[in-house]
């Protein structure tokens, strides 16, 4: 039995537009999804690059391109250093700095 092309043509449009359309419980496409998660990623792999902050003990989170960090380090250098790094991440609007100084 062959298909025609038209059919192939109509369901891969259906397709496309079901996926443009969802979105999450809050709204958001998968589009924004994507790019906090690949905003999270970037920072990550910024701070396990960085000799200095150690990324083992800093949580990244990213919504609508807002970063979260939290966690602990060991100086006030440590915590400025993270948020400089979260900064510089192409995408990321706005940092929240939740870093702790570790107790000695």
């Amino acid at each position: 039995m062959k298909r025609h092309p038209f059919v192939s043509i109509i369901c891969t449009f259906f397709l496309f537009f079901l996926l443009v359309g969802c979105t999450t419980p809050a709204g958001r496409s998968t589009g924004q999804v994507i790019d906090d998660a690949s905003i999270t990623t970037q920072v990550k792999a910024e701070l396990v690059a960085d000799k200095e902050v150690s990324a083992l003990t800093v949580s990244v989170k990213t919504f609508q391109g807002e970063v979260v960090l939290s966690g602990a380090v060991e100086t006030i250098a440590q915590r400025r250093k993270a948020a400089a790094i979260a900064h510089s991440v192409r995408g990321v609007r706005r940092v929240t700095n939740l870093l702790k100084l570790k107790t000695q």
